[in-house]
């Protein structure tokens, strides 16, 4: 059975469709890669499947639940880790995952040991008790994951992971999100702008232009589909979408400001 599965998923702004008549499946465990230009409707997407937006039409399944009819399950059932700054940088990492420990209705007699548990795995412990305003950019991410998987949701939504961090910071992130799904078996949907990150990370991408679904698959399968044994997924997104992909480069305020333009950018 399917964790998320939309059908005929559309959610209009106006005379503006946003996402078009969505129909899509993300199997268990899977990481799926939700790619596209700015403004093909990648993030209008995770709102809905968050409860975040309701749909104009068309229905989803998250985790078994209707993300219309139960949207306090699915709440509870996912975790979300935005685009925007979702980290307080005036509090300490530890400070950071009580608050939310709280907010996820996590035991009182749980929370100091959960907060531990998902500092250590996010390889933050030796920074649990420096104010977040002290973080690199790679570790304010990797403390907002640690933030959306203290509840152990069966689906974790990340909405552009790595934006804004060096390469380096980009692969230790990389490397958690794996050891997240490995460990387990959580079901990921990402959106990125990074077709190495979708190859290296996704078992499944799937490619939005215009709010619809133009391609879908593994990423082997996508890339034989239109060429030899050189072609990359970022031939294959501007097979399918006529666009070509930026990379774009911190502390906490440079974390914040990207954020928030790349919010802004859709």
């Amino acid at each position: 059975m399917a964790v998320i599965e939309t059908s005929n998923l559309t959610r209009r702004f106006g005379n503006l469709t946003a996402v078009d008549k969505l129909t899509m499946l993300v199997e268990p465990g899977d990481i799926f890669g939700l790619l596209g230009p700015n403004g093909a409707g990648k993030t209008t997407v995770i709102k809905m499947l968050t409860t975040l937006l309701r749909p104009t039409s068309g229905s989803a399944l998250v985790a078994g639940f209707s993300i219309t009819r139960h949207p306090a399950q699915v709440r509870k059932s996912i975790g979300y880790v935005p685009q925007m700054l979702s980290a307080d940088g005036s509090l300490t990492g530890y400070e950071n995952l009580w608050v939310f420990a709280r907010l996820y209705d996590v035991p009182r007699a749980e929370r100091e040991e959960r907060a531990h548990r998902a500092l250590a795995f996010m390889g933050l412990e030796d920074a649990a008790d420096k104010l977040v305003r002290t973080y690199s950019g790679g570790m304010i991410r990797r403390l907002e994951i640690a933030q959306s998987i203290l509840h152990q949701p069966t689906v974790l939504f990340l909405d552009e992971p790595t934006i804004g961090l060096d390469p380096l910071a980009r692969k230790v992130v990389w490397e958690h999100i794996m050891q997240l799904q490995e460990r387990y078996g959580t079901t990921i949907l990402m959106t990125t702008h990074l077709m190495e990150e979708a190859d290296q990370l996704c078992h499944t991408v799937a490619i939005m232009h215009r709010g619809k679904i133009v391609a879908n698959g593994p990423p082997d399968e996508l890339k034989a589909a239109i060429g030899g044994r050189r072609t990359t997924l970022e031939d294959v997104f501007v097979h399918y979408t006529g666009d070509v992909l930026q990379d774009m480069g911190e502390s906490y305020r440079e974390t914040s400001r990207t954020r928030r333009t790349a919010r802004r950018l859709g």
